[in-house]
């Protein structure tokens, strides 16, 4: 595999979202070193399936998962708790890169898995105590294209949304968490396996 962390090749977009801190790397990783990751996290990643409940019915969770840490602290969202694996040599080069762009140094990674079209996250914001006050989430995409939106709090009829390419860098700070929430929907289109790696810190 040619050098994993080519450099940056597109300029970052600020997202146009009021109050927020949403930077977009269209071509964070290049497309080879891209489907290579892919293709490894794809096979190697001991992926799970959890149950959520919602409105007091139980359903699986519409994505696989998994978690990784620099230590053994479990993570809690939406009535799940997940106990972290160590991080694998790919995610330490993969959060030593993310430093460099967002002078964080991650300990925790949520891994998901969208199998097709029929996977999906619901609306949400990353916004759970143990991620502290203001918390920088960076989101990097592998495999295939999604859809992904935006919602503002105060104003649901305020919607943004883009496109989230194999290679590609979202990272969320300052008041994001607190002013929006975002989904991946469902879509009808035939698509392929998408990975999406949120790193994070717990504190």
């Amino acid at each position: 595999m040619s050098d994993l962390f080519s450099e940056i090749n597109s300029e970052p977009i600020k997202l146009p979202l009021s109050g927020a801190e949403a930077i977009y790397y269209p071509n964070f990783i290049a497309a080879d070193e891209a489907e290579s990751i892919f293709k490894e996290l794809l096979e190697q990643t001991p992926w799970q399936q959890d149950d959520i409940k919602v409105f007091g019915k139980v359903y699986q969770q519409p994505r696989l998962t998994a978690l990784y840490a620099e230590n053994d602290q479990p993570y809690s969202y939406s009535n799940i708790t997940m106990h972290p694996k160590p991080f694998t040599p790919l995610l330490l080069k993969l959060k030593d890169r993310l430093k460099t762009v967002s002078s964080v140094d991650f300990t925790t990674v949520l891994l998901n898995l969208y199998r097709d079209g029929n996977d999906s996250n619901g609306w949400h914001a990353d916004d759970e105590k143990e991620l502290g006050e203001n918390p920088v989430i960076a989101s990097l995409s592998f495999g295939a294209s999604r859809n992904f939106r935006f919602r503002e709090k105060a104003n649901k009829k305020n919607t943004y949304s883009l496109t989230l390419d194999s290679g590609s860098l979202l990272l969320m700070q300052g008041a994001t968490q607190h002013l929006w929430q975002h989904q991946i929907p469902k879509t009808k289109k035939e698509v392929g396996p998408r990975i999406n790696l949120t790193f994070r810190v717990l504190i």
